[in-house]
Parts: structure tokens; C-alpha cells; sequence
């Protein structure tokens, strides 16, 4: 087998690394590995719409016949076990070894497992893949007392599938706030309302320590009282899985340590890209490992571009983040920092809120609720790193001010 570019890990990063070599004109041996049958997928539909269609959610992002006609080896169901680097070669589950020139590692993440007795009943489920959801939505069918762990982005959109679906939802989490990495505290007490009123039930400060069942999950029980659920999702965070990383002697910290090009620090012939990835970005104080969509796209498309011959490119996507929670809809554009200071704002509707995150006096990220407009403006500013302080922004939007900026310029 003649040697050419390995991708370990059929998720969004893995596509994007594989469509882009054929797009920019590579024309080598290219294969793409991954751990499940089915063909390379979107996960964000996963647990925002929990199927119980018969033939589950469409979320394929190209049919069969692009891997085809394009001349990607697909090897699916057939893990990567082991990496050699010295060799040059990957050792996959099915028995094959096979050479590559470049190595690229798009093994995404795994949840976190649920560390409580009970946990492997029968009715307990995580999502994170096809497979998992399937599982949930048939669930769903018939669940009516619906208990998930993690008050999460994850949690969250699957707390309002369940109760589309009739349940009685309760979300537990042990943190003192909803979503406490991803939201500021000035905006978390805004989603939170909106998910009780529509009928979820919020226990935050809580903890699960234990599920009880006699041949299925019947009972959660937690530091504030037992809650009945005949269906138990849990969403507790995830690990990049960098173990074939580590194995193979590269530089690992909570993922694969890439420099600003996503080069392993340890390997120059092996790039790394998407939830495995932790990168050095203009927006965050150091290296930084980000779960996104946009961020496993961008860099799976940097990557591609690179080993197809094109320039070199560091990496400096502005990171944006959406979440679809039944009728609130979430997004984040930049990387705020614990310290700085944020400032609410509302929009022409009670349901369109902003909050404005500054750093040494300038705007460095915005969260939005239900107010598109401001979320896509947001991102135009900090991806051209317009800077916007405080004073320009008290009493007005992103979108005024930057309209207001674009009548001056054509007036000078």
C-alpha cells in the first residue's frame, strides 16, 4: 500500500481535513478511519433533535458516492489502536497497517462517564453518538418522568426535546449555575428562568449519587431528595481522547499539543485538529482546546490547505458557539474570561438579550439570547478586531454602532 495522508477520526474535523486535500488539489493516497459504521455525520443535531423517526435523523454531511468519486478510502468500524510513529504507520482494529506521509488526528472527545452507583441500568444513556441518540429518541416515546445530569449545552437542549415530547424534565447539576464555563453569570439567571417557565424543573447546587432500579433505571437519588425517572440522559462533560497520542510518545495536556499551524509539538509529519486538539489562539491567555463545530471545520480546513501544498496559516477563527434549546437560542461569539466585565443589554423584544464581556476596556466577546442580529454583528466586529469599548456601547447595539460606523466612512 503506498503511503500518503491518514486521517484518524471520521467526525466534522476528519471530513474537513479529507475535503479539502481533494478540494485544493491533492491528488495522493488519502485515507479516513473511524470508529462507527456509519458514514461521517453532524453531531449537533444529535441531542438538539433526539429522532424516533424509523430511520433516524438525516445527518450525513455528503452521501457515499463523494467519498467515491473523490477517491477517499473510507475505512469505517475499523478503529485506529495504535500509531507508530518511527514507522511511519497506524495499526487498525481490523489487523491493517497502513503508511502515511502525514498523520492527521481528528479523535474528537468522550464523555465523561457518570460516576454513581446505578449508572450502567438499563435506561441510562449518554449522547454523543448516532447510535446514542437513536436510543434516547426511541426512549422518549414512552418516558414520562425524565431526569438529566449535567446542566450543560448538551442537558439542556436534550431537557426541551424531552419535554416536546410530553415528559415531566427534571435537570440536575452540581454546579451552583447552568452552563457555569460557558455563560457569564450576569446572563445564566435570564436562561435559567426561561427554561422553568416553560416546564423544566432546575435543581442546580445538586448532586446525583445514585440510580436505583430493580431491572431498570426507576430513581434518581440526590443531595436535595429522590426523583422518579424511567429515562436518565446525562451530559457531564468530555475528554479529548488523546490516548494514541500519548501512547505514541507525543506531547499530550487534556489533548494533543499542536503549535499555531496544528503541528504536534512532538511530530511534524502528525497535525491534530478539532475537540482532540489543544492550540495556541490570539483570543485566549494560552493553548486552548475548543468543542465546536466552527472550530473542528476551521481547523480541519487549515490543515487540509497546508498538507495540499498551500501556504502555511496560523489559526485565528474567532471561536463562536451556538446552542438550540427549544425556543432559546443561545450563541456566543469570542472567549470571555472569568474576570471581565460584563455588562446586560436588552433588545426590542423582553426575549432578546446581550451580554457584553470587556477586557482592559474592550469588548473581547458577546452571548446572545434570541437576538440573532446582534450575534452575527458581534462576530463581524471581533473578526476584524474592531475595537468597541464600553462608552461606545452604553445606550446602544453592535448592530447601530456598527451601521453608524459604516455611514461615517462613506461620509469621509
Amino acid at each position: 500500500m503506498s503511503a500518503g495522508v491518514v486521517i484518524v477520526g471520521g467526525g466534522q474535523a476528519g471530513f474537513s481535513v479529507a475535503s479539502t486535500l481533494r478540494a485544493c488539489g491533492y491528488d495522493g493516497p488519502l485515507t479516513l478511519f473511524g470508529a462507527e459504521p456509519h458514514l461521517p455525520y453532524q453531531r449537533p443535531p444529535l441531542s438538539k433533535k433526539a429522532h424516533t423517526g424509523p430511520d433516524g435523523p438525516e445527518v450525513a454531511l455528503v452521501p457515499e458516492s463523494f467519498y467515491r468519486e473523490r477517491d477517499i478510502a473510507l475505512r469505517l468500524d475499523d478503529e485506529v489502536v495504535s500509531l507508530d510513529p518511527a514507522a511511519r504507520t497506524v495499526l487498525a482494529r481490523s489487523g491493517a497497517r497502513v503508511p502515511y506521509t502525514r498523520l492527521v488526528l481528528a479523535t474528537g472527545a468522550r464523555n465523561r462517564p457518570l460516576p454513581v452507583p446505578g449508572a450502567g441500568l438499563p435506561g441510562v444513556h449518554a449522547v454523543r453518538s448516532l447510535d446514542d441518540a437513536l436510543a434516547v429518541g426511541a426512549a422518549l416515546a414512552t418516558a414520562r418522568d425524565v431526569v438529566v445530569v449535567g446542566g450543560g449545552f448538551i442537558g439542556l437542549e436534550l431537557a426541551r426535546v424531552a419535554l416536546a415530547h410530553g415528559a415531566r424534565v427534571t435537570v440536575v447539576e452540581l454546579a451552583g449555575r447552568l452552563l457555569g464555563r460557558a455563560l457569564s453569570p450576569e446572563l445564566e439567571p435570564r436562561l435559567r428562568e426561561r427554561h422553568e417557565r416553560s416546564g423544566v424543573r432546575v435543581l442546580t447546587g445538586t448532586a446525583v449519587q445514585a440510580l436505583e432500579g430493580s431491572r431498570r433505571v426507576e430513581r434518581v437519588v440526590t443531595s436535595a431528595g429522590v426523583l422518579p425517572a424511567d429515562l436518565v440522559v446525562y451530559g457531564i462533560g468530555a475528554a479529548p481522547r488523546d490516548e494514541l497520542a500519548r501512547d505514541a510518545g507525543l506531547a499530550v495536556d487534556d489533548g494533543v499539543l499542536v503549535d499555531e499551524r496544528l503541528c504536534s509539538v512532538s511530530d511534524p509529519w502528525i497535525s491534530a485538529v478539532g475537540d482532540c486538539a489543544r492550540a495556541p489562539h490570539p483570543h485566549a491567555a494560552g493553548p486552548v482546546r475548543l468543542e465546536s463545530v466552527q472550530n473542528a471545520t476551521d481547523q480541519g480546513t487549515l490543515v487540509g490547505r497546508r498538507l495540499a501544498g498551500r501556504p502555511p496559516e496560523p489559526y485565528t477563527g474567532l471561536p463562536w458557539f451556538w446552542s438550540d434549546q427549544g425556543d432559546v437560542k443561545l450563541r456566543i461569539a469570542g472567549l470571555r474570561a472569568p474576570s471581565d466585565d460584563v455588562r446586560l443589554a436588552a433588545g426590542d423584544s423582553p426575549e432578546r438579550l446581550a451580554a457584553y464581556a470587556f477586557r482592559d476596556g474592550l469588548l473581547t466577546a458577546v452571548e446572545t439570547l434570541n437576538w440573532p442580529a446582534e450575534h452575527l454583528a458581534a462576530r463581524r466586529l471581533l473578526e476584524r478586531g474592531t475595537p468597541v469599548t464600553a462608552a461606545e456601547l452604553a445606550g446602544t447595539t453592535l448592530g447601530a454602532l456598527a451601521r453608524a460606523r459604516r455611514t461615517t466612512e462613506v461620509r469621509t
